[in-house]
């Protein structure tokens, strides 16, 4: 018998050892630091987030002040436009209106004597046709002052009349009409002859109302980058009076003969 297991083949030989029989766990559930590390790895620490959240925010503040320059530049050039066209507007009305000013009565003075131009330095009177179709009614009176605002500043606003044929006051036509405002300060100035043919200078008022002044005029100073340009307008000579001894101006302010 002892002969049979020692020829089995089994290796179990009398006096030895007996095998000894390990057990290996699955290494699946064993933690492996490697592992873990490698999950520490791909993930972002909070300081990471935080760096993250602080460029994110100087990002969006960059945009938002671009938005904002952006948006400011075209309300500036919107508003820098619609000034330039309210000045172009209102030069080419009084260009055109003044130019056609007519030698017709508006009043009286002490004497009796007939009146056809009023002018102080921020108001004139005198008489002229609307265009288009405003002007059906004939010619009206028409006073250009300049007004307080109320806020430090002035307004050029025009009033019109309709001067009755029986010799009535006028009546006016509605409610004054604004030409420009915001209007720092300003002036009208007057150039003519008098009744002896003698020149009359520059001057903020006009003495004799029985005569038109030959030039007109209107110095203002505006708020914002749009300035006024110089307004200098020729008005009809007297009609019966010849030719008047002070010459013409120019556009650029040279003698024409």
């Amino acid at each position: 018998m002892k002969a049979g297991i020692r020829d089995s083949g089994l290796g179990i030989r009398k006096g030895a050892p007996a095998p000894t029989v390990r057990f290996c766990p699955d290494k699946s559930r064993i933690p492996n630091p490697h592992s873990q590390r490698a999950q520490r790895a791909s993930g972002f620490t909070l300081l990471e987030v935080l760096a993250s959240l602080v460029l994110l925010a100087l990002l969006l503040v960059g945009v938002y002040s671009g938005i904002r320059t952006a948006t400011h530049s075209v309300r500036s050039g919107t508003a820098t436009i619609e000034r330039v066209d309210q000045v172009r507007s209102a030069q080419q009305f009084l260009r055109r209106e003044l130019a056609q000013s007519l030698a017709q009565p508006i009043g009286e003075t002490d004497h009796g004597e007939p009146v056809h131009f009023e002018g102080s330095a921020r108001e004139m009177r005198y008489v002229a046709p609307l265009p288009g179709y405003l002007g059906k009614r004939g010619p009206q009176l028409q006073r250009l002052q300049l007004v307080d605002d109320g806020d430090g500043g002035w307004r050029l606003e025009l009033s019109l009349a309709l001067l009755p044929p029986d010799g009535q006051p006028p009546q006016a036509l509605g409610d004054p009409q604004v030409l420009l405002d915001h209007i720092i300060d300003g002036h009208f100035d007057y150039r003519g002859v008098d009744l002896e043919g003698k020149a009359v200078p520059w001057s903020q008022t006009w003495a004799d109302g029985r005569l038109l002044p030959q030039l007109v005029r209107i110095t203002l100073d505006v708020q914002g980058n749009v300035a006024w340009p110089a307004l200098e307008v020729p008005l009809r000579g007297e009609p019966m009076r010849g030719r008047s001894p002070l010459p013409r101006m120019g556009l650029r302010g040279e003698n024409v003969r």
